[in-house]
């Protein structure tokens, strides 16, 4: 399904090739006040054709909002909001028809499908389908604002050019702010010179790299979250994992944890004036799918752009034979950089989820 959420539900629909694409929120609080240019800004961050880091196709992703909002405020109707697709190039996906890509979906939504699935540009498996994600997490995320939450992300490693990682018991305002309005997020500017050397080695070289994104969300209230199926990480990974080149996640100390003992990787309480922290956060912020109130963090493996210009092994699913292919199109060497505001906008999207399940997300 296209669809995800259970008290704010999003609906994505449209294709890379096709008219447009577009999300309908429904379950939103009514009379939520819309910064048009604040969701501009987290459109632009994602948006294709603006850096060299970055596929060359050039979209403007302006959002045309049809329903759900009168005077700049929501109005409590599902949101309905298209994106025109204005930059499209089929021709180039001409012979992956019957051929198709490796690391892509091609041959999988063939035979889900039976044929009948829009290839060109990847169709609904298109990255492009990302943009929606980030419009709706753009809503949300002004409305977690207003009540404390603030959710940033950043490039936390390019191949094996990694970033420094949050701090995970006090992450400044300021951090945030900057990363959330960052295009090329980093903790430690002093990275971007060499990440930016890799991808460009990668794209000269018709190749690609993957990475990792590291995510943030500060100001969670204590108590937010369940057990068991519908706990915080549940909630999360659920919506990440909708996220195109997504392989992978983990909370806090993740894979690191399993190595350690009990004594190395628990965290200690203790009260700050009135309110329990922990000394440190390998739990990530989330105790048995509940938020502890300190900083939620999980960071998100990115693969490689399956998109490159080397020739490939493939098959021909019409004639029944081994064959090679060299993709055209314009793609990514590296999709990391634009995958940071989309992780951002899913975890939005998440968190206003579970506030509204246990009634703290208000009016």
């Amino acid at each position: 399904m296209s669809s995800w959420g259970n008290g704010v539900k999003l609906s994505v629909f449209g294709e890379s090739h096709g008219e447009g694409i577009g999300a309908v929120i429904d379950g939103l609080p009514p009379g939520e006040e819309l910064d048009i240019d604040g969701i501009l800004l987290q459109m632009g961050r994602r948006a294709p054709g603006r850096d060299k880091a970055a596929t060359p196709r050039l979209e403007k992703d302006m959002p045309e909002i049809l329903s759900g909002v009168l005077n700049n405020r929501t109005t409590g109707a599902p949101l309905c909001a298209v994106i025109r697709n204005n930059n499209t190039r089929s021709q180039d996906y001409g012979n992956i028809m019957s051929c198709p890509r490796p690391a892509h979906a091609d041959y999988t939504g063939y035979l889900r499908y039976n044929g009948f699935n829009d290839i060109r540009g990847g169709g609904h498996f298109s990255g492009r389908l990302t943009a929606p994600i980030v419009f709706a997490g753009a809503v949300c995320r002004q409305i977690l604002g207003r009540r404390g939450i603030r959710i940033a992300a950043h490039i936390a490693s390019v191949g094996g050019i990694e970033d420094k990682r949050f701090c995970g018991t006090d992450i400044s305002p300021e951090l945030m702010e900057r990363l959330s309005c960052s295009v090329f997020g980093l903790i430690d500017p002093n990275k971007e010179e060499p990440m930016r050397a890799l991808i460009e080695e990668c794209r000269m070289s018709c190749d690609s790299i993957g990475g990792t994104v590291e995510c943030a969300i500060t100001g969670m209230p204590a108590g937010a979250g369940s057990p068991m199926f519908y706990g915080i990480e549940n909630v999360i990974s659920s919506v990440v994992f909708g996220i195109p080149a997504v392989k992978g996640i983990e909370f806090g100390s993740g894979f690191e944890g399993s190595r350690l003992r009990g004594s190395e990787n628990n965290d200690e309480f203790f009260y700050d004036g009135d309110t329990v922290r922990t000394r440190t956060n390998n739990h990530g912020g989330i105790l048995g799918g509940i938020s502890t109130g300190m900083p939620i963090i999980f960071r998100t493996a990115i693969k490689p752009t399956p998109s490159i210009a080397k020739k490939q092994n493939t098959v021909d699913i019409t004639k029944g034979e081994n064959t090679v292919l060299e993709i055209n199109g314009r793609h990514d060497p590296c999709i990391v950089v634009r995958a940071v505001p989309v992780v951002e906008a899913a975890a939005a999207l998440a968190v206003i989820n579970i506030l509204k399940e246990v009634n703290m997300l208000g009016a």
